[in-house]
């Protein structure tokens, strides 16, 4: 299965994430299959960058998002409340 999830970066104390798309199986900060954003809680407000048609493919091809990566979503627009 695929997840859409974040992969963290950045040095101690100074988290910087990237959100990708990568098998379920695949280690935090392991193999992924596509860099689809990027996620920096350390500015205010948290700034966040996201590829939307890449999201909305790995989306509607059944991917699943976690729930950090959903809340990130629906505050972009991007994708709806869970039902």
């Amino acid at each position: 299965m695929v997840k859409i999830r974040l992969q963290r970066a950045g040095a101690r104390n100074r988290p910087f994430y990237r959100i990708v798309a990568a098998y379920s199986e695949a280690k935090r900060d392991g193999r992924f299959l596509e860099i689809v954003g990027t996620y920096n809680p350390l500015l205010n407000p948290a700034k966040v960058d996201v590829l939307e048609d890449r999201v909305r493919h790995w989306l509607s091809v059944g991917a699943q998002p976690t729930q950090t990566v959903a809340r990130i979503l629906r505050k972009k627009g991007i994708r709806k409340e869970a039902a």
